[in-house]
């Protein structure tokens, strides 16, 4: 049952995210480049939850968007899946206790999640490369998932464990036959 309600807050806070993108950051932002809070959402799941959910709900996420978006169906689902994987392969090989190396993997999945989506979407569309006015984009992104993952960093490691506990399946037995 809690894993059930868990799953149903992460669906809610994807939605919660959804409005913030969609209404608050409009207004906030530098240059109309507003802040990527799904890559940060995603590789919270990934890191904590494991067991394939983080590429899951990134695939799933990225669908939603697309569709809701409108924009090519596909490429936000396949590199949303991808950081939701490395979050996972992450979480086996670092501490997510400093708030150093949790800004570092939200700073390199941003920029990957960029990146991919970039090229993606230009074979799709045979555009033309960019590549000054797209790396201004990319920092000015980086710049402010960087420092929202700095602000929220307590409330992502709390619920970040609580919801590890709750999803590691690790029995200990107590007798040994």
């Amino acid at each position: 049952m809690k894993k059930t309600i868990t799953i149903l807050c992460i669906i809610l806070t994807f939605f919660l995210i959804y409005f913030l993108q969609a209404n608050f950051f409009t207004w906030f932002n530098i240059n109309g480049i507003m802040p990527n809070l799904y890559v940060i959402l995603v590789l919270f799941i990934g890191l904590f939850m494991k067991r394939k959910l983080g590429m899951t709900f990134g695939v799933l996420f990225g669908l939603y968007i697309d569709i809701v978006l409108g924009k090519n169906v596909g490429i936000s689902a396949l590199t949303l899946g991808v950081i939701g994987m490395i979050g996972e392969i992450l979480s086996k090989n670092f501490s997510k206790d400093s708030r150093f190396i949790v800004t570092f993997m939200v700073i390199i999945t941003t920029i990957l999640y960029e990146v991919s989506v970039y090229l993606l979407t230009i074979l799709r569309t045979e555009g033309t490369l960019e590549l000054l006015a797209f790396f201004k984009i990319l920092m000015v992104e980086v710049l402010f998932n960087t420092l929202i993952t700095i602000i929220i960093y307590p409330i992502i490691k709390k619920a970040g464990y609580y919801v590890e506990n709750l999803f590691d399946d690790k029995f200990i037995l107590t007798r040994y036959f």
